[in-house]
């Protein structure tokens, strides 16, 4: 076979002397020429680390016959964007850099890519770049999660939602802090958790964004078996970049290509062990887009079709009591993987070069869980209790719910559809009428949930923040103010043309589409408009004016005549990334990609 590279020496005579300018060997020129694409930079713990994974790669392919180029394209990250007006260039990053992964792969000439990131915009990223360049050998590689600190007794904070006090992540700072602004805890306690909220690198330590993208990487085939959310400080992590690298080498020999791991099944796949895992709601968003990449079409009907009746098992955070680092010790993606066997596609090819099906057989033979269990049971001395395995990643029979972790709603408030966690919505929130309270903008929702002017029954909505509006930035302080007031965490839904961070918790409803800024009806709701959410049947509604309720061609008429009169917003980018993404972004609940 010949190699695609020897093929751009040919048509470029310049390509020699100039690699040899940077140090290649005679030598180097004729050997498989591989992509070594990383998000490494100092812009946040989920990327300050990934030297190391990128010099285990570029060692692995060389001492395997090949020669690694480093590349890099760095994230930046929700968390430090939060809060101000950064946040808007989360989503629009995420298609910057799959744009430069496709420029880097393809200006140059590379036989075969190893990808490395961690977080939830850089994970969707790699994966749209390797669709990208899907005619060339892949494989990913995670930076995996940061550790969970252990809070001393004075500082443990009883959450009746969360089980496990005592361990502390970073998506309850929100929390926190709304706790601290309203006089619940002093600011010394706030700021501890501040200072200790991150004691490693690594991806946030819940389910999370990154957290559930680095599981897709894993079950659309593209990692090897076993490898998504190892802690960052695993000596595993390590020879899992090294073993990635040598891997890479063979499916470059054997002409294995990222298309031929990649396929309908495999997102089939992946969507099913979403369910299982609980997984961020932003999925909904990057599992299309990457999707696109690759040539295949997966609408959130997709989603709400194969949630249905699934079995989700991850007793994880925010949904669940655990730090995420936690899913690795009880077996990971594989467990997850055996314990729904019998809803994959087992017989789909995986960079290993065997199929799904003969991977989970050889883990139950090489070891594998027996060494997560060692680790388990090493943990569970530390923290002075029993951890059951099962007590993480339940078995089928006994899972935490059977109708997956997500529902996709639709009706005349949202005809495109939008997305809620149900795993994370009060019970009595599946079905209510609540009073409309409508925002332009996060900045004064907030403040009004701060300063108790919103009360029980409120449906409380911020909108012109989709991909048009603003870029989409998160409303996750607002949900975690909501959620951290007892009164109003069970009683009011925030409902957004936006998204939500994968911590959100509680009866938040995003990715209304179409969006304000296009249109769309959640731009014509008006303050006491009654809202109707029915999880259970999929539907979001507007039933009624001034807190009477209207019959549906009553409704319909009060819509069209508010449409006629509603008059779009200028534009918030005139200028830069943001007009160019705002102006090419299709809709939310097709990927918010640029098109």
């Amino acid at each position: 076979m010949e190699l695609h590279s020897q093929k751009i020496r040919v048509l470029a005579p310049e390509n020699d002397p100039l690699k040899i300018g940077m140090g290649w060997t005679v030598e180097d020129l004729f050997k498989p020429q591989i992509l070594v694409e990383s998000t490494f930079g100092d812009s946040h713990p989920g990327s300050a680390h990934l030297d190391q994974f990128v010099e285990e790669g570029m060692r692995a392919i060389a001492d395997n016959g090949g020669k690694g180029a480093r590349n890099y394209v760095t994230d930046i990250c929700d968390g430090i964007a939060q809060g101000h007006d950064g946040i808007n260039y989360s989503l629009a990053h995420r298609d910057m850099m799959a744009n430069m992964v496709e420029i880097h792969g393809n200006a140059t000439g590379y036989d075969g890519g190893l990808f490395i990131a961690s977080c939830d915009k850089s994970m969707p990223a790699m994966l749209m770049g390797i669709g990208k360049l899907k005619d060339m050998s892949a494989i990913v590689v995670t930076g995996g999660v940061m550790e969970a600190h252990t809070i001393p007794a004075k500082y443990v904070e009883q959450d009746p939602s969360c089980a496990i006090n005592e361990l502390l992540t970073l998506e309850q700072i929100g929390k926190f802090d709304a706790q601290e602004k309203r006089g619940e805890i002093p600011k010394e306690q706030l700021d501890y958790y501040k200072q200790h909220a991150c004691p490693s690198c690594g991806a946030c330590s819940f389910m999370g964004t990154a957290s559930t993208m680095q599981i897709m990487a894993e079950a659309l085939g593209l990692m090897l078996p076993g490898t998504a959310l190892m802690p960052a400080t695993a000596p595993e992590l390590k020879q899992a970049a090294y073993d990635a690298g040598v891997q890479l080498m063979k499916l470059v020999e054997q002409g294995i290509k990222a298309k031929d791991i990649v396929t309908m099944k495999s997102f089939e796949n992946a969507i099913m062990v979403h369910a299982a895992i609980s997984g961020s709601t932003n999925a909904t968003m990057h599992i299309p887009a990457i999707a696109h990449e690759f040539g295949f079409e997966i609408d959130a009907d997709t989603f709400d079709r194969m949630h249905r009746g699934a079995h989700y098992l991850l007793n994880i955070r925010p949904s669940g009591d655990w730090p995420a680092q936690y899913f690795y010790y009880a077996g990971g993606v594989p467990r997850v993987m055996e314990e729904i066997k019998g809803m994959l596609h087992l017989d789909v090819m995986t960079v290993t070069g065997k199929t799904l099906g003969e991977n989970l057989e050889e883990l139950k033979h090489n070891g594998f869980y027996e060494h997560c269990d060692a680790i388990l049971k090493e943990k569970a001395k530390l923290l002075g209790r029993e951890i059951k395995r099962t007590e993480i990643i339940h078995d089928f029979d006994d899972a935490k719910g059977t109708d997956g972790s997500i529902a996709i709603l639709k009706g005349n408030l949202a005809p495109e559809g939008c997305v809620i966690k149900h795993t994370a919505c009060p019970n009595n929130m599946f079905e209510a009428t609540l009073n409309a309270k409508p925002f332009d903008s996060e900045e004064e929702c907030i403040d009004a949930v701060l300063k108790g002017r919103v009360k029980p029954g409120d449906a409380i909505f911020i909108r012109y923040e989709g991909p048009k509006g603003s870029g989409m930035p998160e409303m996750f302080y607002t949900g975690e103010a909501i959620c951290s007031d007892p009164e109003l965490a069970s009683s009011v839904a925030l409902i957004t043309d936006g998204r939500f961070s994968g911590a959100s918790r509680g009866p938040v409803i995003g990715h209304v589409s179409p969006e304000a800024a296009a249109g769309g009806p959640i731009a014509l709701v008006e303050d006491g408009d009654l809202i109707h959410i029915d999880v259970v049947n999929r539907k979001l509604e507007i039933v009624g004016v001034k807190g009477e309720k209207l019959s549906e061609a009553e409704m319909e008429k009060v819509l069209a005549e508010r449409k006629a009169k509603w008059q779009p917003k200028p534009a918030k980018y005139t200028r830069g990334v943001m007009k160019i993404y705002s102006q090419h972004a299709v809709s939310p609940m097709k990927g918010g990609y640029m098109e």
